[in-house]
């Protein structure tokens, strides 16, 4: 591993971390949990990382982390939970995500115990130092359990994990967060997997809306996609997107066509503030 202090830190705490047993990763394909496997291999570590499916999860993206878990040589395992089938979940009140990750990682430990194959298997996930910063109730779900957040414990932030991600070769350091899609949807608004389908649907037009935008010769994109997200707010879309006003009148005429031909509602916009925690603002 690169000799930056903060990977040595890393590394440190991955090797007592494997001096425990086994080790497993929950891993989305976002970011952090990325780089966790990445560190974790340039470590010298092999873990197995299980990825949750379920319909909180675009299959698009799915299909990137287990294709971006084969580039780096790992082994990856799909494990289907619903959610949904958590009735708190279902009641979507400001604990919901305590309760979903108590449901996935009681899921995700189990699975670890099933297939380890020598020892006490241990569970790690990518929360970072940052993330002790917001209202994130499913930390404490993680705490319960027992699962063990390396980013964290060496104190890493997202920006620097960013930064390191880029120092160290992982692929792809600048790719942008992309919570699960309950995170979509207004506390009380009961989600259900045809409206979790919608709001992912009208993300997808979100980005193939921005791609017509794009030169036919670009790519990548010139002009990378701004960070968004599409929430359900009782029976409206809002679209949270900063957009560069001489592309917004084209960019919006384009997406409500799109999202016209699905049967959405075309979205109000919300531009000019974080794009993470937007429902937590107005709890």
């Amino acid at each position: 591993m690169a000799t930056d202090s903060r990977l040595s830190r890393l590394a440190a705490v991955l090797r007592g971390i494997a001096a425990q047993g086994p080790v497993f990763i929950a891993y989305s394909g976002g970011l952090d949990s990325r780089f966790l496997a990445h560190a974790a291999r340039l470590t010298g570590i092999t873990p197995t990382l299980l990825h949750v499916a379920g319909p909180h999860v675009p299959a698009r993206e799915s299909g990137q982390a287990a294709a971006r878990a084969g580039r780096m040589g790992l082994p990856l395992r799909i494990v289907p939970v619903d959610p949904l089938e958590t009735p708190e979940v279902r009641a979507n009140g400001r604990e919901r995500c305590y309760f979903c990750k108590r449901a996935l990682f009681a899921r995700l430990s189990g699975e670890a115990r099933a297939v380890a194959e020598a020892g006490e298997p241990v569970l790690c996930d990518g929360s970072n130092a940052s993330d002790r910063r917001g209202y994130r109730p499913g930390l404490r779900a993680l705490a319960e359990l027992g699962v063990r957040s390396p980013l964290a414990q060496a104190g890493l932030e997202k920006p620097e994990i960013r930064e390191l991600a880029a120092l160290s070769g992982l692929e792809a350091p600048d790719q942008p967060s992309r919570p699960c899609l309950l995170t979509r949807f207004a506390y009380g608004v009961q989600p259900t997997p045809d409206l979790l389908a919608r709001v992912d649907a009208a993300e997808l037009a979100v980005e193939e809306s921005w791609l017509t935008m794009q030169p036919p010769d670009a790519a990548p994109p010139a002009v990378p996609v701004p960070e968004y997200r599409v929430r359900l707010a009782g029976g409206d879309l809002v679209l949270q997107m900063a957009l560069p006003p001489e592309r917004e009148a084209a960019f919006m005429a384009a997406l409500n066509a799109r999202l016209a031909a699905l049967g959405l509602p075309a979205p109000l916009l919300a531009a000019g503030e974080a794009v993470s925690g937007y429902f937590d603002r107005r709890a």
